[in-house]
């Protein structure tokens, strides 16, 4: 006998929640399931799936983090569950159709769609490639996320100080400590222009970090160009093809 379909609702709304369980409850003679847990937020959301869930129910419009970025975040589990996303606006609907998301639930949710649904996912199908997740929301996210021991950790965006990338991995430095997420420094300069500066061709420092600009020693006499970061003894190395872009930001 097959295990019990995981599933996490997710929802700001709990009248949704209340909803989705009863919803849950009709189609779960037909397809074994269990509920283990609800949340209401997106940060709540990440912790709970990283006890293990096999299918997020996902409300799209939440306040803070919506749900496009939380099914951003869920990808960095290993493995990612699969994501069902809920919604009241068509819109979103026929763009997740047309970029081919694993399921998406018009509200108000009939148990029948529900149970199509869920049982593609009781069949594999794969968590939406973060491509789609990209194109679904243009906008930028509010935070970054590093999974480390089976969990995830969201970094928000004012803590990063800069982003630098080695080999297959970018470094992204906190005044507390650093973190290594596998993403592209060139998508993250494109998705963050307004908050991060290219100073280097594999950094990217906060804009709103910057403080000013030193010479480093050398033994020939003056150094190179590096940056000034607020709150890091650090200095950054500025490219000669970079030094005019920067010092543009220091008033």
């Amino acid at each position: 006998m097959n295990a019990p379909l995981r599933v996490l609702v997710v929802d700001d709304e709990a009248p949704a929640r209340s909803r989705m369980r009863d919803l849950l409850a009709d189609v779960n003679p037909a397809l074994p399931l269990a509920i283990v847990g609800e949340a209401a937020n997106g940060r709540d959301a990440l912790k709970l799936a990283e006890a293990g869930a096999d299918v997020v129910l996902l409300d799209v419009r939440m306040p803070g983090m919506d749900g496009i970025e939380v099914a951003q975040h869920l990808r960095k589990l290993e493995p990612p569950p699969a994501v069902i996303f809920t919604t009241a606006y068509d819109a979103y609907a026929i763009q997740a159709f047309d970029l081919h998301v694993v399921d998406y639930l018009l509200k108000p949710i009939k148990a029948s769609r529900l149970q199509e649904a869920l049982s593609r996912i009781a069949a594999r199908s794969p968590a939406p490639p973060v491509e789609t997740l990209r194109a679904m929301r243009p906008a930028p996210r509010s935070c970054l996320s590093a999974a480390e021991r089976g969990r995830v950790h969201l970094i928000p965006l004012e803590d990063v100080l800069y982003l630098r990338a080695e080999l297959k991995y970018v470094t992204v430095r906190t005044g507390d400590r650093e973190y290594l997420i596998e993403e592209s420094l060139t998508q993250l300069e494109q998705e963050f222009p307004d908050r991060f500066v290219r100073v280097h061709r594999n950094c990217l420092v906060a804009r709103a970090a910057i403080r000013g600009f030193e010479r480093a020693a050398a033994d020939s006499g003056e150094g190179p160009w590096q940056v000034v970061l607020a709150g890091l003894e650090e200095r950054i190395p500025v490219s000669r093809r970079q030094q005019h872009v920067v010092r543009g930001l220091v008033r």
